[in-house]
């Protein structure tokens, strides 16, 4: 029987609506059934035992991460990378505990790789109680820290790409420390998700120790080789900020947030969230400086809550922007939403 995701399955159709019904307290049913029928197709239509065990344990992690964050949907949190081999008298192993430490008193939870060096220091200063950790399994290195014994905010994933879901999914922050393979890694794929507009922008902070040259150089290298040969755009570096102190790391996060508090696309309208109202006045200001990242004709106004947005009545009473954007440039979004903070 050849399965579709329409409801012309029959049969097929009525068993799984009686099982959702039987199993009971099902959340989003029509998306349970198409995750369901996928099951059913992939075991159709792969021959391949190890494609159906990739998925099998991408979904099961998928599942767990979900459960593991979500009672903390409305609490800020803070990705650290860095590298695992960082020794505890290293400078940089010092700030990233004071880091940990000064997050934690400006109310962010923080999510780390779970293991030693930077990782660890995050979460020594952050404490269990506001730390998770995301582990992966290696043959090598990646052992859990000790700040994880026991914490129900540790999750061990087979997978490098369910791992970075984790990561920047639940992330309000991304800060870098120097690091390895892996942070570089995480470094350029964020910058490619927010560059790309496949995850929306956030602060997104390389640190280094006052003097260090690791950021520099990479910056170097980011100026001359790839915006030198025009692989990149000048409006890419807003995209990242580099810093030398822990204090100037979590202010900047703060202020992202001041006025800035979220976006999300209805049909063809960007929809900025304020925390703040915004003046009238300063909204043709907007306009002017940033119609280039406008549609043809398009318009930035001022709005309440649009009726599609029904689903997070939470924020209903925010002010809100509504943007005709053109979806190329996102360095320049990153821009508008540094102006709307600055007003």
């Amino acid at each position: 029987m050849e399965l579709h995701f329409t409801r012309t399955n029959g049969p097929v159709d009525v068993t799984i609506d009686q099982l959702l019904k039987l199993t009971g307290g099902i959340q989003h049913p029509e998306l349970v059934r198409e995750m369901i029928l996928a099951a059913l197709k992939a075991g159709q239509e792969d021959e391949e035992k190890a494609d159906l065990k990739l998925m099998n344990s991408t979904l099961k992690e998928m599942r767990f991460t979900a459960k593991v964050f979500g009672p903390y949907r409305e609490v800020k949190k803070v990705t650290v990378f860095g590298s695992a081999r960082t020794q505890p008298k290293e400078n940089l192993y010092v700030m990233a505990r004071q880091l940990g430490q000064n997050l934690v008193e400006a109310n962010y939870m923080v999510i780390t790789g779970g293991g030693p060096g930077i990782m660890q220091a995050l979460n020594e200063g952050a404490g269990p109680e506001h730390s998770f950790g995301v582990n992966i399994q290696l043959p090598f290195e990646q052992r859990p820290n000790p700040v994880f014994d026991g914490n129900p905010r540790y999750i061990m994933y087979k997978y490098f790409f369910n791992r970075k879901v984790a990561f920047l999914k639940e992330a309000h922050a991304i800060i870098l420390f120097p690091g390895g393979f892996g942070t570089l890694d995480e470094a350029m794929e964020t910058l490619t998700l927010v560059q790309t507009g496949k995850r929306y922008p956030l602060p997104l902070i390389l640190i280094d120790e006052p003097g260090g040259t690791y950021w520099k150089r990479w910056l170097f290298f980011l100026e001359n080789e790839l915006l030198g040969r025009d692989l990149i755009s000048q409006t890419d570096f807003t995209l990242f900020e580099c810093v030398d102190s822990v204090d100037d790391a979590v202010e900047k996060i703060n202020h992202f947030y001041c006025r800035y508090h979220s976006m999300r696309y209805v049909s063809d309208k960007l929809v900025i969230r304020l925390n703040t109202p915004i003046d009238a006045d300063k909204i043709q200001k907007l306009k002017h400086h940033f119609s280039d990242i406008l549609r043809p004709k398009g318009n930035i106004v001022l709005s309440k809550a649009l009726p599609e947005e029904s689903d997070e009545p939470e924020i209903a009473h925010l002010s809100r922007l509504l943007i005709d954007f053109n979806r190329e440039d996102f360095g320049r979004l990153r821009e508008l939403i540094d102006t709307l903070n600055d007003c």
